[in-house]
């Protein structure tokens, strides 16, 4: 979906259509960017930046505060979309997914028509627009549906793979951010023919156990499949606070309170969880985790005392606290099995007369 959030917003208010639009928190309360409209973004303002700095960027930025009951409404409208289409449906968020259309519903042969027809239907559902690609994989598909934005239709057909992968720098690539970006570059490795002709010693150097799956979508192979449910493999929340926390219970109250929420959610997915981990966010951005594992469990008296335990190894209540979380690992569909009992080495038996 283009501009998700914002472009929901703009739909349901027409006083914001054509404007910059950007959704989140307060500027004057570290609030941050989760969605810009196309119109904000030519001011530079994009998701994660902070929204003081985006209002430094676009004076004239409308803020509007995220409604995700809405969002998950609008996203569901969409999803059955997608799944009347086909079942091979791998969500990557609440706006963005994987689909294999190698056989559908409407027995379309081309990926190119499937692809037009759901974003005709999206639009006439929601009367909002979408991104597609179209390619062999996963990995070309996601470049190319951000290629054309907004409402854009990118097909990389077989046979034109090379020349699209050529021009592409080290960015585009799965797993090179930033930092790694970096590090390629500062080894004269800048684009994708660059990564394919690098000598695997020096790849691996730079980037260690990432060097063989680069080099592989380098060449623009990607094997894996479009897997319609994931299982989870944790869940959590964290919360950055207005003003910093200095008082140790008030700390403890927030890390309970994300311990019991954590610990619910458990129960309601029927899971166990053998680790518990806090994350600590101090007032200079220095950010530590702490993890404690054990028997599984998702009892809320167990996974608070854990989290609390864990807050204790920290600097809580020492440092100021800007942020603070609390997620639970490791999970399993069920517990432990109890211990076996030791066996005697010996039975007393008695009898009346």
């Amino acid at each position: 979906m283009d501009a998700f959030y914002a472009s929901v917003e703009q739909r349901d208010n027409p006083a914001l259509r054509g404007k910059p639009v950007a959704v989140g928190g307060d500027p004057d309360k570290r609030g941050v960017v989760a969605a810009a409209s196309y119109e904000a973004r030519t001011f530079g303002v994009r998701s994660a930046v902070s929204m003081a700095q985006a209002v430094r960027l676009c004076p004239a930025l409308e803020i509007v505060h995220p409604n995700f009951t809405k969002y998950r409404d609008v996203s569901r409208q969409v999803f059955d979309i997608f799944r009347r289409v086909t079942p091979l449906v791998e969500p990557l968020s609440l706006d963005e997914a994987y689909l294999d259309v190698t056989e559908n519903a409407w027995g379309e042969p081309l990926g190119t028509t499937v692809a037009k027809r759901i974003k005709e239907e999206i639009r006439a559902a929601t009367g909002l627009t979408a991104s597609a690609g179209v390619a062999p994989n996963k990995f070309l598909a996601k470049i190319a549906s951000g290629w054309q934005k907004p409402d854009g239709l990118t097909v990389i057909p077989p046979e034109r793979v090379e020349v699209f992968l050529q021009n592409l720098p080290v960015d585009a690539l799965w797993g090179v951010g930033p930092v790694t970006a970096r590090k390629l570059r500062a080894r004269g490795i800048e684009t994708l023919t660059d990564v394919r002709t690098a000598s695997p010693e020096l790849l691996r150097d730079t980037v260690g156990s990432l060097a063989d799956w680069l080099q592989q979508l380098a060449r623009g192979e990607d094997d894996r499949a479009v897997v319609s449910e994931h299982e989870p493999k944790s869940s959590g929340s964290e919360n950055t606070f207005e003003r910093d926390l200095e008082d140790l219970d008030e700390i403890r109250r927030e890390i309970t309170g994300m311990a019991c929420d954590a610990a619910a959610w458990l129960v309601r997915t029927e899971r166990y969880a053998r680790t518990v981990t806090v994350k600590v966010r101090y007032h200079d951005f220095t950010t530590i985790t702490r993890s404690h594992s054990d028997a599984p469990t998702r009892e809320e008296g167990a996974i608070v005392a854990r989290a609390l335990a864990l807050v204790d190894k920290t600097e809580a209540g020492r440092r100021p606290i800007r942020l603070l979380g609390v997620s639970v690992h490791n999970l399993c569909t069920e517990p432990d099995p109890p211990e076996p009992q030791p066996r005697l080495p010996f039975e007393i038996t008695a009898s009346r007369p």
